[in-house]
């Protein structure tokens, strides 16, 4: 998967900040492109601060910008520094440690907290972030890779990104009218994985990465046992 790229590179206890300033541009562009980028600054002593939510925040942005354009983790020179500066603002503010540790603590790991801070309360500090697709999907790389263990793990939904969209009309438990994207498709996907799996013991989130690497694959045949 693309955030393999920081395997080996971010320390463990680094990643839940890094993963999610890095998720919080992750939208509409390659996200292989963007996690080998991140990797590259990280690996840049020079440039590491700009994933220290306290140090961004309390930085002149003009040298946030800089080292996003530098590195191309940023592709829109005025609207992804924002960003990145507004996530990691909302990150410090949020709690007495000002890191990504601090705002999960804050609301005990709990999904159904977090969502109504990230997608309501405090929507305008979160861009991207806040959106069902990369939401969810933030909070799977952050079990995954940082080792956060959700109160509430079954209310992840899958993330249904364009991949999945098209998996789900392969397998013909959608129709081919939710590829037109829209919310409402886009909730359909998530409704119908979840009301599959109950009584399953899979969260819906847990199917993500196999249907987005078989999209992306697009579609070998299926091996059964």
């Amino acid at each position: 998967m693309p955030e393999d790229a920081l395997i080996g590179v971010v320390p463990e206890n680094k990643l839940p900040d890094v993963l999610t300033l890095g998720m919080s541009l992750n939208y509409q562009r390659s996200s292989y492109a963007l996690w080998r980028a991140i990797a590259n600054a990280y690996r840049d002593e020079s440039s590491r601060w700009i994933f220290c939510p306290q140090k961004v925040a309390a930085e002149d942005q003009a040298s946030l910008k800089k080292i996003l354009l530098r590195f191309r983790i940023a592709l829109q020179p005025n609207r992804h520094p924002d960003i990145w500066f507004r996530v990691a603002s909302g990150i410090s503010h949020s709690s007495t440690e000002k890191d990504v540790q601090g705002l999960l603590g804050s609301v005990h790991f709990d999904v159904s907290r977090l969502k109504i801070i990230i997608q309501v309360e405090r929507k305008k500090e979160f861009p991207y972030l806040s959106g069902p697709k990369i939401f969810n999907y933030w909070l799977y790389v952050l079990e995954k890779y940082a080792g956060i263990q959700w109160t509430s793990r079954e209310r992840i939904t899958i993330a249904p990104d364009t991949h999945v969209l098209q998996a789900m009309v392969k397998l013909g438990l959608c129709p081919p009218e939710v590829l037109n994207g829209r919310a409402e498709d886009r909730q359909h996907v998530s409704d119908a994985w979840r009301e599959l799996l109950v009584g399953t013991g899979i969260a819906p989130i847990d199917v993500h990465t196999p249907l987005w690497l078989w999209s992306r694959a697009d579609f070998p045949p299926l091996v059964r046992n």
